[in-house]
């Protein structure tokens, strides 16, 4: 099958049912990344570092670098038409429908079972991030000492930043430019 072709239906297929916003398709990539091979579990890594420190919807970043990544310029913009032409038709549906749906207690029934599933999606799909961002599995496997496990530069800028942003309630950009920063200074510094 076309690359392009692929590319679009798994991108459509993503947008059709990754209900709850742009993390929800994280477990989508996962899955497209095992089934596929067009990137790794590090590049979702880095798609979402990317995509949380740039401008737009993280889904719709996300879904830009993953089709560039896989297919170039045009694969960026066939995944992202993709992923985002199911919310416009279903949008277009339920605008059409409004009055109808807006009191229906099947669809505030069916509302209410989606979001324990949305954060069971983004919950799955954090846990995927830790793994790759705060632990070091390979390390372990290898020396079966536990303090190698854990990348602790890692844990502990975390930690900082958790904290830091719940009592300073700054920007998240801030925290983002900083966490860069450190990274460089850890990566060419030998911290």
């Amino acid at each position: 099958m076309n690359t392009f072709i692929r590319l679009f239906l798994e991108f459509f297929k993503t947008g059709l049912f990754s209900v709850g916003g742009g993390l929800a398709t994280l477990p989508f990539l996962y899955e497209i990344s095992d089934r596929t091979g067009w990137f790794s579990h590090a590049d979702i890594a880095d798609m979402i570092a990317i995509s949380e420190s740039t401008p737009g919807a993280i889904g719709i970043n996300m879904s830009t670098y993953a089709g560039y990544q896989t297919a170039g310029i045009l694969g960026g913009i066939t995944a992202t038409l993709a992923l985002a032409l199911p919310s416009f038709i279903v949008i277009l549906i339920i605008a059409g429908f409004l009055d109808k749906f807006k009191g229906n207690r099947y669809v505030e029934a069916a509302f209410y079972g989606l979001r324990p599933a949305s954060i069971a999606m983004i919950s799955a799909a954090g846990v995927n991030v830790v793994k790759i961002a705060l632990i070091d599995i390979p390390a372990f496997s290898e020396s079966h000492d536990v303090t190698r496990l854990f990348l602790w530069k890692g844990i502990v800028l975390a930690v900082i930043i958790f904290f830091a942003r719940r009592k300073f309630k700054l920007h998240p950009v801030l925290f983002i430019a900083i966490s860069a920063v450190c990274g460089i200074v850890f990566k060419f510094a030998g911290v």
